[in-house]
């Protein structure tokens, strides 16, 4: 017995030695490359600086230019706005797409692979596509998306949807396979419609697809970067009384990148002041929307 006692303990220190030896890159990596980058973040958030070596501590005086700053209370409220009606629009669509896929219908696996498609060209290809698009459609009216704030912004609810959708329409499919038929056909022996076993039986038990994409939808719809740089380039743009200017499509992403570029170097610690600000609010919310959602999925 003891023999196999000691055994099985150098079995197990062994393990644990290869076991290191392959985590040990994977750790340093993530490390070197999101860890001490994201510290760095940080630390240069609370200084003034040209280039990393000659920062300069300067206390809480970037969040106090940051959260003063009008184009960034712009675009807060702004991307917000874009966020909040995509996340609504994706999922349902995306729900309704699948669950239409999902019954049996003729050339689904194609109509799936259509409707993917989208999810695998980039941000930027997109934006420029649908920009030439939409100034083709708006031409007869003798405007362009980046003359009218309105215009811009159902741009880029159209591009998210026309991208996201399939995407989410996937994570949706799984869930609705998911679904236990017993429990559909328990709703159908006691008299249930189709709708009442869609909000009472399917709904519920989709819950954890609907948790993930919603998730996605949410914060996919607050970091948008490429298609907002692609598409409107934050333009239309508004003239303020102290001379400023706020561009009137520009999303979080999008400002917190022409703080840093295109204003003097003397900006750069309020961008990225502006750029830890964006993560607290993205991550907050999203960790709030997943232990929201996340109480409501049914234990199967």
């Amino acid at each position: 017995m003891s023999k196999k006692i000691g055994r099985g303990n150098s079995q197990t220190q062994a393990t644990r030695r290869w076991a290191w030896l392959f985590l040990g890159p994977v750790v340093a990596a993530f490390t070197i490359g999101f860890v001490w980058p994201f510290i760095q973040g940080i630390y240069l958030s609370f200084c003034k600086f040209r280039i990393t070596s000659d920062a300069t501590l300067v206390g809480i005086s970037n969040y106090q230019a940051a959260l003063a700053d009008p184009s960034f209370q712009h675009s807060f409220w702004y991307t917000s706005a874009t966020a909040v009606v995509s996340l609504v629009l994706i999922n349902v669509f995306a729900f309704a797409v699948a669950y239409a896929l999902t019954q049996g219908i003729r050339g689904s696996n194609l109509y799936r692979t259509v409707f993917f498609m989208p999810n695998l060209i980039g941000g930027i290809v997109l934006g420029y596509i649908w920009s030439m698009i939409f100034d083709g459609i708006l031409s007869h009216y003798d405007t362009s998306i980046l003359l009218e704030t309105k215009y811009g912004f159902w741009g880029l609810i159209i591009l998210m949807c026309w991208q996201q959708i399939g995407y989410m329409m996937i994570i949706y499919i799984a869930g609705l396979q998911a679904v236990p038929e017993d429990m559909i056909e328990a709703a159908k022996i006691d008299g249930a419609t189709k709708w009442q076993t869609l909000f009472r039986v399917i709904i519920p038990n989709v819950m954890p697809s609907i948790t993930i994409c919603t998730f996605l939808s949410l914060t996919n719809g607050f970091k948008l970067f490429d298609q907002n740089l692609a598409l409107t380039g934050g333009l239309p743009y508004l003239i303020q009384p102290d001379g400023s200017t706020i561009n009137t499509t520009e999303m979080l992403a999008l400002n917190i990148y022409n703080t840093f570029y295109n204003s003097s170097t003397a900006a750069r610690g309020t961008a990225q002041a502006k750029a830890v600000i964006f993560f607290v609010l993205v991550a907050g919310l999203g960790l709030a929307q997943l232990a929201y959602t996340r109480k409501r999925e049914v234990q199967q």
